[in-house]
């Protein structure tokens, strides 16, 4: 599989916890679809303290990952919106 495109896409969107609604990141998302995968690159704002899980709650809402040979957060489904 292909890498990300290096030049980031214009849309930038709000991500947030569904459970306690504290701000998690702002990301550069391409695409319409639904938010599945979070490239580290792409992340603009981090309001986390440790990957992946919310600081206000401590919800584990993504996990790690490796995709297409780049840093990601693969997300749980149901445990951020995006707005």
């Amino acid at each position: 599989m292909a890498k990300p495109n290096k030049k980031m896409p214009e849309k930038t969107v709000s991500i947030s916890c569904a459970k306690c609604k504290a701000k998690l990141y702002k990301y550069k998302k391409g695409g319409t679809g639904s938010l599945i995968k979070c490239f580290q690159e792409r992340i603009t704002q981090d309001f986390t303290a440790q990957k992946g899980v919310c600081p206000e709650c401590n919800t584990i809402f993504a996990r790690e990952a490796i995709i297409r040979g780049v840093p990601a957060l693969k997300m749980i489904g149901n445990k951020v919106q995006v707005k």
